[in-house]
């Protein structure tokens, strides 16, 4: 069966309708929606509306809360400590960005810290907020262990994502969105929903083995050796040890996993340090130089991080969002669950 086009707004709607009938606001559903179907529209398959029926599961067993007690425990002018109840990530992230923003502009940088969240979706849905409000924005997540770390054959440590977004002036923000592992885990989910293997060095079978089968692996490998199992262990230390919420030592000690994570969002005010029609200028300018460089054997340009994505972007928003058969069926059964149409096209 081959892949389905569907028109990003005709799915939103739908996501939106199945967060809805699993209980959660209309506001938070419609964010739900959006986040989920933005990673689509920018080609990050793997954190779209593949998830859907894995969090409806969640939302079942009681992992995910639709209807949250969202709290902050302690605030400063700079900072923002939060407990998001197990709420599903994007709406509550929404709001901590929101409020690391605000801060940002009052005193120069917000950083915000979320304890038990739930998966957030693509991160870089978030530090774009920053950089579309002239700041520069990051995002951290982390969660119970799904990574070997550098030497070891079993898990140990969260392939921990980070996000960067940096405004600039003719040119869209650079941002970069990554896991510290060679790939994400949500690649071996969509390699599942399209039938194909994996790369030879993203993950590990249930024995430590290396694979190549989607559904074989089971364990991911880090980035760089050494350098992204390094920062996923320091990321570890700035949120989950920070929000005195251990997520990995539970685990190895025989835990079940809770799907809990903790995550760290943030600002930071640019004009502080320099006018911000001289930074994107300056932004602008590393841009340009960098993509006159000569280009290595294989590569007809130099891209810039994000840069693929907002490409894809405008491809997806003018022609459809292109479904692997695997997703296209779990958006079926959560029509069957919920009770619900299946939109045209499904």
């Amino acid at each position: 069966m081959s892949e389905i086009l569907m028109d990003a707004g005709t799915l939103q709607t739908y996501i939106q309708a199945v967060f809805e009938q699993a209980g959660m606001t209309t506001e938070d559903a419609a964010v739900e929606a959006e986040v989920l179907v933005w990673a689509n529209l920018r080609g990050v398959d793997s954190h779209g509306v593949l998830r859907v029926i894995d969090y409806l599961d969640n939302i079942k067993v009681g992992k995910m809360n639709p209807r949250p007690n969202v709290k902050i425990i302690k605030e400063s002018p700079a900072l923002v400590y939060m407990d998001a109840d197990r709420s599903l990530g994007p709406p509550v992230t929404v709001k901590a960005m929101n409020l690391s923003i605000e801060k940002a502009k009052n005193v120069g940088i917000g950083w915000t810290l979320i304890r038990n969240v739930t998966h957030q979706g693509a991160m870089a849905y978030y530090s774009l907020m920053a950089a579309r409000e002239n700041l520069v924005g990051i995002s951290i997540v982390c969660s119970p262990p799904n990574m070997a770390p550098f030497g070891a054959k079993a898990p140990g440590l969260h392939n921990s994502p980070i996000a960067f977004a940096i405004p600039a002036g003719n040119h869209e923000p650079i941002s970069l969105d990554m896991a510290t592992s060679v790939a994400a885990g949500g690649k071996l989910m969509l390699a599942q929903d399209k039938g194909v293997p994996l790369g030879a060095d993203w993950a590990l079978d249930a024995e430590g083995n290396p694979t190549t089968d989607a559904h074989a692996g089971k364990i991911l490998r880090p980035a760089g050796g050494p350098k992204g199992s390094g920062l996923a262990l320091i990321f570890q230390c700035l949120t989950s040890l920070m929000a005195n919420n251990p997520l990995i030592v539970p685990v190895l000690r025989g835990a079940e996993n809770s799907g809990k994570q903790n995550s760290i969002v943030a600002a930071i005010d640019i004009s502080f340090f320099i006018d911000v029609d001289e930074y994107k200028n300056h932004t602008d300018n590393l841009i340009d130089e960098l993509k006159k460089l000569p280009t290595a054997d294989g590569f007809s340009e130099i891209l810039m991080p994000g840069e693929p994505e907002s490409r894809t972007l405008a491809e997806r928003s003018a022609h459809g969002i292109p479904i692997p058969p695997g997703t296209a069926d779990k958006l079926r059964e959560a029509a069957k669950r919920l009770s619900l149409a299946i939109p045209k096209g499904l």
